[in-house]
């Protein structure tokens, strides 16, 4: 199974709804599919121009490595040269920061990746989990 667009689509669609029912800062959320492309992207009024750079890298991140941004978090402060020198060698798309997590298909084959940036780590994961789990898919 790949990602659709329209399933990228309601990722984001619930990913910003939570976040709004949150009262969070404006966000930025991104689907990538399974190979880091860009799926689907959008930018919340009075988000800043990072936002959507800073959630694609931390959605490549995830997909690149095959796990969640948090676990990659934890990672990059046990081996900070190797995680450097990754980032070096994504040429800056690599992002192993708290707010992305993968997107599992029914057999838990990971099918793509979405981030969010705007609040904090703990906000961006919650609102992509939460688009992750209303388009019937699983994060991971």
């Amino acid at each position: 199974m790949s990602l659709t667009l329209n399933q990228a689509n309601q990722i984001i669609q619930a990913a910003l709804a939570l976040s709004d029912q949150k009262a969070y800062r404006p966000m930025a959320v991104v689907v990538l599919d399974d190979s880091g492309h860009l799926k689907a992207a959008q930018r919340q009024d009075g988000a800043s121009m990072f936002r959507v750079d800073i959630a694609t890298g931390k959605a490549w991140a995830a997909v690149a490595m095959g796990a969640s941004s948090r676990v990659l978090t934890q990672r990059a402060a046990d081996m900070p040269a190797f995680f450097g020198a990754l980032a070096t060698t994504g040429q800056g798309k690599f992002i192993p920061q708290t707010g992305a997590v993968l997107i599992k298909d029914g057999s838990g084959a990971v099918i793509g990746a979405v981030g969010a940036s705007g609040g904090t780590g703990d906000e961006d994961e919650a609102i992509c989990m939460a688009g992750v789990t209303s388009a019937g898919l699983q994060p991971g």
